[in-house]
């Protein structure tokens, strides 16, 4: 049977495969269009199987809300051209909706992945779009949070994605609240909603890394503790003569004596401080250096301490502006998901490094990118440097 163009336009729009692949599945099947559509099915999971070694680090995230329950899900492309493709942003709203319809709750590590693949034929829409648009495609996470009121946020066109729920209230007043601090979720990255979210193992963690930090970075510690340490360093030679003279030449002005010292002056310092932990540590106000520091980081760390952005004094706490919408409003859980954190990036596939290119879009030899880069400074008609997509 001869295959014509009309079929062959048939066959793609009903699976959006290639000309070539459509072509070749009619001609198979001698014309047979549901057999052809089989073909395809069945080269898209072999095509998909292939590409399984491949890294997908690119892609968005999408987001659906149904009355008080919202999901984020997470869809990963080797490409961000891909991640920019009408089709793909269809299909990772497809696994949002699917995710909101089904009674699975995910999680930020991928957990119940699979069984939402097994959900309403995703795993074989999967293999479809893999064939389709030609790249690797990874459903990778999907959260779910439920409340009296939920809010959801989509930043850089999916680059970041948060949902967040709450329990108290569910007026306008209180959704409008949480997609404010929806939004600077997704700006400040916060790790918990409150300090009672961290455990005593964590902040004691967190405690333990402050103290060693302070310590190794000696030259900031409080001026009683520090010149113990400089008289030790001095006195008995730890420090090279050279140091020890720049630091007698220059000591009159402590805030810029370390500026003549080398950093290995600065390295014994620390370990000076590091060997001398138990009795530094026992000062009431190395005790008072660290709790500062500590708090500092929690209020980075903790939603409901960090400052809210719209506040009209630039100084109320989040906390304090979700208590002026209803004091009964209490954030509940918030998830997060920004596109490729904790996956390893290609490089070789791309540009390693930036290049310029002429008035007709050709790339200048890695020579002349110097005396382009001369010319863009005015010395002659030049376009601006390509920079890569990634490094």
């Amino acid at each position: 049977m001869a295959i014509t163009a009309a079929m062959v336009k048939e066959l793609r729009e009903m699976t959006g495969a290639g000309m070539m692949d459509c072509k070749k599945a009619l001609t198979e099947t001698n014309g047979d269009m549901d057999a052809a559509v089989d073909v395809l099915k069945k080269s898209g999971a072999a095509k998909m199987e292939k590409k399984q070694s491949r890294i997908a680090a690119e892609g968005i995230a999408r987001v659906a809300v149904n009355g008080n329950v919202a999901v984020v899900a997470e869809v990963n492309s080797e490409t961000d051209f891909v991640a920019k493709n009408e089709t793909f942003q269809e299909f990772v709203q497809t696994v949002a909706d699917t995710a909101l319809a089904s009674d699975l709750n995910g999680g930020a590590n991928g957990e119940d992945i699979e069984a939402l693949l097994a959900t309403n034929g995703l795993s074989d829409l999967l293999v479809e779009k893999t064939a389709t648009i030609g790249e690797k495609l990874s459903v990778r996470r999907f959260a779910k949070v439920t409340g009296d009121a939920v809010a959801s946020y989509i930043h850089g066109g999916g680059r970041i994605g948060v949902v967040i729920a709450a329990d108290g209230a569910s007026d306008d007043a209180a959704k409008e609240a949480l997609t404010n601090i929806a939004m600077q979720v997704a700006a400040m990255n916060p790790q918990y909603i409150s300090r009672n979210d961290i455990s005593a193992e964590e902040l004691a963690k967190i405690k333990e890394i402050t103290i060693d930090s302070a310590l190794n970075d000696a030259t900031t510690l409080p001026k009683p503790i520090l010149n113990k340490l400089l008289d030790k360093a001095i006195g008995e030679k730890v420090w090279s003569d050279e140091d020890i003279n720049n630091f007698e030449e220059h000591k009159s002005n402590m805030n810029y004596v370390w500026n003549f010292l080398s950093d290995a002056a600065k390295v014994q310092l620390g370990e000076l401080a590091m060997a001398d932990k138990a009795s530094i540590t026992a000062e009431k106000m190395f005790g008072g250096l660290v709790e500062g520091r500590v708090s500092k980081q929690l209020k980075e760390i903790c939603l409901l301490d960090q400052t809210y952005v719209k506040a009209e004094d630039g100084k109320q706490y989040r906390a304090k502006y979700l208590e002026s919408v209803s004091k009964d409003l209490k954030i509940t859980k918030m998830i997060r998901f920004e596109v490729g954190e904790g996956i390893g990036k290609e490089t070789g596939r791309f540009r390693s490094r930036s290049c310029c290119t002429d008035e007709r879009n050709n790339p200048f030899t890695e020579s002349s990118c110097v005396e382009n880069n001369k010319r863009s400074r005015g010395l002659g008609k030049i376009k601006k440097p390509w920079l890569p997509f990634y490094n």
